[in-house]
């Protein structure tokens, strides 16, 4: 697999040579020999990192992320004469370009970003998977466009800037994360889920090939009982993603993971299960995962988490990150997935869960309270219908609004940076287009029925864990972050947040920065989310401006 990196343009064909540095930029992406694609005429040129390029096809592929139906699709095409001799997944994408055309997209399962150039149709096509599970930026100014698989390769392309959109500082700073398409900057934004763009001759059109199924009125679902037949979604999928192994899992101590480590154990023998957790949180899930792990015999490992290495990491997952983190536990991710590393390249992990299932909370007291705009935790202001939404019900228009913004735009997001930082990949079954599509076919009850979230998933593990003994329980990661702030993040505060190297102070009332602050600091009043959110913003500000061009 390889980050995607390069650009198109009607104009003067730019410096060649700013690949490299985009290229640089995603060397924790690039694990395949790659070649520079320059492909220039008197109307266009085009500039592209590639790891699969074939003169007699007149096609070059960059592929981010394996696809998850390899098996299915090579013996696909090899029956319908395709030669396959190389065994890449971006030779096996390019033939299936070929066969399918535009509409490959449709014929693939998994997490996949990619960049596909056609010479004899002189067309440039950028896809990225359904969910959006892997990133894909574009930088479009006039008949030109730049793209890469992140930010900071992205603004190292031609005529692409790194100026800060206020806008989207205002969106960050309301609901700490920024809502696809836009980012942090001006001249970047996103590549939408679900969506396939083809640029040729200087017009770009974009068009998207797959939506969440929530946010259509929903189709009545096939005959069966649904608890088994959704285990049997859930299975094949948990297969599909174990390919190319050995894969491992990330283990918490909730119903996601635990469900996901059950099938997997019908797969292989011993898989290895990772969990992390503070040494001195009582509520912490390593014992729920041990059981669990002890239960189906997996080769399982436990990384006790200091909140001090926790937070020494901050500033540079920053830049990897390519935005602020949300929650500081976001953090404790990256620990996580490179003690997993060690182990295996790939790991299962529970993500996506709680989006397609119903698994917060809020989805219990907030489906009274639809269709109107209303605040869940004091936090999230959530439209709980897209004006282009068909009307659906209340459930379905809250997990279609997360879905398409929470989930691609900042759980994604972390989860994809993080592993990726830590020379792991993480693969999401729940996230499989086929498990969404029959969960979404099932009555509301399904998933929320009173007071219970996800409630099919909890069947379902009644069943796959009927003689273990174990109730999964999810607590998440806990971080005393007011008590921090005021200790070993003292200085970290005072320096970002009132120092003379500022570079956010302008975004705010300063009297009010300073009453904050102040009363945080001394213990007055417990401020920790709302600095938490400033401190990462001026980090973002400090380490990825400066370093963007580096």
């Amino acid at each position: 697999m390889c980050g995607l990196a390069g650009w198109t343009t009607t104009t003067a064909a730019a410096d060649p040579a700013a690949l490299a540095g985009m290229v640089e930029a995603l060397s924790q992406r690039n694990h395949e020999e790659l070649c520079a694609v320059i492909d220039q005429q008197a109307r266009r040129a085009v500039v592209l990192a590639a790891s699969y390029s074939d003169e007699a096809s007149g096609l070059s592929v960059a592929l981010d992320g394996p696809l998850a139906n390899a098996g299915e699709l090579k013996l696909d095409l090899g029956r319908r004469g395709y030669d396959l001799s190389r065994g890449t997944h971006a030779e096996l994408l390019a033939r299936a370009y070929q066969h399918w055309d535009k509409d490959v997209v449709k014929h693939l399962r998994g997490a996949f970003a990619f960049a596909l150039w056609d010479a004899n149709k002189e067309r440039l096509m950028l896809a990225r998977d359904r969910f959006g599970q892997k990133p894909l930026y574009l930088g479009v100014a006039g008949g030109s466009v730049a793209f890469a698989s992140e930010m900071r390769a992205l603004v190292r392309a031609p005529s692409v800037g790194i100026a800060v959109d206020t806008e989207a500082v205002g969106e960050y700073l309301a609901q700490r994360y920024v809502r696809g398409p836009r980012t942090l900057l001006k001249d970047v934004r996103k590549l939408a889920p679900g969506t396939y763009a083809l640029w040729q001759f200087g017009a770009l059109r974009e068009t998207r090939y797959w939506t969440p199924p929530d946010g259509q009125s929903a189709v009545a679902g096939g005959d069966g009982e649904p608890v088994e037949a959704f285990i049997a979604q859930l299975d094949e999928a948990v297969k599909l993603h174990m390919a190319g192994g050995p894969v491992g899992a990330l283990l918490s101590g909730g119903y996601d993971s635990a469900a996901i480590v059950a099938l997997m154990s019908r797969h292989a023998s011993a898989v290895p299960t990772f969990s992390a957790g503070f040494a001195d949180d009582k509520k912490s899930e390593l014992a729920a995962a041990a059981q669990v792990a002890k239960h189906f015999g997996t080769e399982h490992h436990e990384i006790v988490l200091q909140r001090r290495d926790v937070l020494a990491q901050l500033p540079q997952l920053v830049v990897a990150r390519d935005a602020p983190f949300c929650r500081p536990a976001d953090v404790a991710l990256y620990l996580l997935a490179r003690e997993a590393s060690r182990h295996v390249k790939a790991a299962l992990s529970g993500d996506g869960g709680d989006e397609i299932l119903g698994g917060y909370r809020r989805h219990t007291f907030l489906r009274g309270l639809a269709p109107g705009r209303v605040k869940a935790n004091g936090l999230f202001l959530i439209p709980v219908r897209d004006p282009a939404q068909p009307e659906t019900g209340e459930l379905r228009q809250i997990l279609y609004y997360e879905q398409t913004g929470w989930l691609a735009d900042n759980l994604l997001e972390r989860s994809e940076r993080m592993g990726t930082a830590a020379a792991l990949e993480l693969r999401n079954p729940f996230l499989d287009h086929r498990v969404a599509e029959y969960v979404s076919s099932l009555p509301d009850a399904a998933r929320v029925r009173g007071l219970s979230t996800k409630w099919i998933l909890r069947k379902a593990d009644e069943r796959l864990m009927a003689d273990a003994g174990v109730k999964p329980r999810k607590a998440g990661f806990r971080i005393p972050l007011g008590e921090l702030m005021r200790g070993d993040m003292r200085e970290l505060v005072a320096d970002h947040l009132r120092g003379a190297g500022c570079l956010t102070r302008a975004y705010y009332e300063p009297a009010v920065l300073e009453r904050l602050v102040d009363e945080h600091l001394a213990a007055k009043r417990n401020h920790e989310e709302i600095l938490w959110t400033l401190l990462n913003l001026e980090i973002w500000h400090r380490a990825y401006l400066s370093r963007a061009r580096a």
